[in-house]
């Protein structure tokens, strides 16, 4: 992004302000953890913003979760760490409903594997279509219904007490 470029700088930071918290719930979603999804948000951000005269006139969101995507992915073959999402010590015990909604939804996630996930949280939580969904994470839309196809069977036996949320108009999980 050109500095002197005061119009580009105004619309890059009016879609920062309308982007940021969906992209930083995909990557928490994706990465089951914070600090994690907020490193992935920023790089994100800032790869956006080096190429935002090209992006802002066609899909940045989608240019965004892309190399969300990809640059979790990257860091998960060169770690090969599993993050586990452990409440802290101290944590409310009156926790809201919507809260122990995203714990359950969160835990349950981790059951799988990081492309069944990856397809979840696009196709559902994101909102993308089949083909979206496809084109962001660089498969095909087969492999994209094969993956959830398998992810929902996969939250079906292994995790039961999803049985009261609806991904996206699919059955009950």
């Amino acid at each position: 992004m050109n500095p002197v470029d005061d119009e580009g700088r105004v619309s890059f930071d009016a879609w920062v302000r309308t982007a940021q918290s969906r992209l930083m719930k995909s990557a928490f979603l994706m990465t089951g953890d914070a600090y994690h999804a907020q490193d992935l948000v920023q790089d994100a951000l800032v790869k956006v913003a080096a190429r935002w005269e090209k992006l802002r006139d066609e899909n940045p969101d989608g240019y965004a979760r892309r190399i969300l995507y990809r640059d979790h992915v990257s860091w998960w073959r060169r770690s090969r760490e599993f993050p586990v999402v452990v409440m802290p010590e101290g944590s409310p015990r009156d926790l809201s409903e919507s809260s122990v909604d995203y714990l359950v939804v969160g835990a349950a996630l981790e059951r799988l594997t990081r492309k069944q996930r990856a397809v979840l949280v696009l196709r559902y939580f994101d909102d993308l279509t089949e083909r979206q969904t496809a084109d962001v994470l660089g498969v095909s839309v087969g492999t994209v219904k094969s993956q959830c196809s398998a992810a929902l069977t996969r939250l079906r036996k292994g995790a039961p007490e999803l049985a009261a949320f609806k991904f996206g108009g699919a059955s009950d999980v």
